[in-house]
């Protein structure tokens, strides 16, 4: 078949992406930056369009990009809101536009919406609300259609995997509240191949016999609870048992509110009342799909050293950058309010600056310094950063060392204190990556 796949460059989206090609289908991606191919393959029978979900909201638009198609499956989603990256247009009215067009295309037969278990008549965060209206708009629709709605979904690339992996590497984690907050995670490799199996099962048929639609929650085989997923991944990391700090639920309550207004924050309200509502159901179906059980939690982990050292860092790092941050905005404020002033132009004189530069030079110096701080907290792409504080260390502790001597043999190490401050932001610098 010709299928229409949009979310291409995400999580689920290339592994589909993959599986599809392997299974002989000619596939047009719709993605934001069709320009950028590093994300997709170099393939005969892959052709990339631009489509950009926050602004396509216009079933005339997608109408146009359907002449040939089949069958169309939308993988777009978020889980935090971001500047047009919102909910309403990225879950609803986009995918409702391009249902619509589906619906009157002469070509698609076909429609597999991934939506998220939980979109359902309890629903009630603007997460499963968004994903719910586009599936409920679907589902009135003169279209065949399968509305897949997946649990947890680990693999390699996804986001959650990765987050949950740090967690369970931690030297303990926090149950948030009483609740259960079940679980039933599975493998991104089984997400594909059900949604492969489907489309194998040819479930399109003529427009005059009006339009079917399954929803279909893809699970894995046990549901537990959060903690115990977490316990599960530690294991299979070859770790020893996780230690878990309850904490009453108006404290969670307290947490989720605190980090509602952190930039990258994973907890919110949101996100803790769909952790207590849990997320499991039945397995037979996802069974079916796949002639086998999914994947156990055991089997999720293939390579346990390495995955290991990469969930670790994952959180050793942010660490790192949080402790590289405070010696930064503690020495801007020490420096422009704490320490004598006039011991700090007497050490500036004997650098030789001016008197007359000498206030400039100071307060200019902590307000630099209190900006490589916040910059080091909120900047998202920061290897530019982390050349710039080692090149502004490397500078301060050469001039020290020439025009003040005595803090070489200093017994409290002010300048070789550099060196691991040094070694820190080198390591960032290495094994932080350029986010697009």
């Amino acid at each position: 078949m010709r299928i229409l796949l949009t979310g291409a460059s995400g999580f689920i989206g290339q592994h589909l992406l993959h599986a599809l090609l392997a299974e002989g289908h000619d596939v047009v991606c719709a993605v934001r930056h069709p320009q950028r191919r590093g994300a997709l393959p170099d393939h005969p029978r892959l052709t990339a369009i631009h489509a950009d979900f926050a602004h396509d909201t216009d079933k005339s638009v997608w109408l146009a990009r359907l002449t040939g198609v089949e069958a169309v499956i939308n993988t777009v989603g978020i889980f935090r809101e971001r500047g047009t990256q919102t909910f309403a247009n990225l879950h609803t009215r986009t995918p409702r536009a391009l249902f619509a067009a589906c619906a009157e295309s002469d070509d698609v037969h076909m429609v597999v919406q991934l939506s998220a278990l939980g979109a359902d008549a309890q629903a009630d965060t603007a997460y499963h609300l968004s994903k719910k209206a586009a599936d409920d708009y679907l589902a009135t629709l003169p279209v065949r259609a399968v509305i897949v709605q997946p649990s947890l979904v680990y693999g390699t690339g996804g986001a959650s995997a990765r987050v949950f992996k740090a967690m369970a590497s931690l030297p303990f984690v926090a149950r948030l509240g009483d609740s259960p907050q079940l679980v039933q995670p599975i493998h991104v490799d089984d997400v594909v191949a059900a949604i492969a199996t489907l489309l194998r099962q040819r479930l399109h048929a003529d427009k005059a016999d009006g339009g079917t639609v399954r929803r279909i929650a893809l699970v894995g085989p046990q549901a537990l609870p959060f903690v115990d997923y977490l316990a599960a991944l530690r294991r299979a990391l070859g770790m020893n048992r996780l230690r878990v700090l309850p904490l009453p639920g108006s404290v969670a309550r307290l947490l989720a509110r605190v980090g509602a207004w952190l930039p990258g924050a994973l907890l919110d309200p949101d996100a803790l009342r769909m952790l207590d509502r849990g997320s499991t159901a039945d397995p037979g179906p996802t069974m079916r799909l796949l002639g086998r059980p999914p994947r156990p939690i055991a089997s999720f982990v293939v390579d346990p050293d390495a995955e290991r050292a990469r969930a670790k860092l994952d959180w050793l790092l942010p660490v790192l950058r949080l402790a590289i941050a405070f010696v930064w905005i503690a020495t801007a404020i020490v420096s422009a309010f704490v320490y004598p002033l006039g011991a700090s132009y007497d050490l500036l004189a004997r650098t030789g600056i001016p008197p007359h530069l000498r206030p400039l030079m100071l307060y200019g110096a902590a307000l630099f310094d209190l900006v490589m701080g916040v910059c080091t907290l909120f900047l998202r792409r920061r290897r530019w950063l982390w050349r710039l504080q080692f090149a502004l260390i490397g500078f301060y502790t050469i001039v020290i060392a020439w025009r003040l001597p005595e803090f070489l043999v200093h017994p409290y190490g002010p300048l070789t204190k550099n060196v691991p401050m040094l070694a820190a932001i080198w390591l960032l610098y290495e094994l932080e990556k350029e986010e697009a």
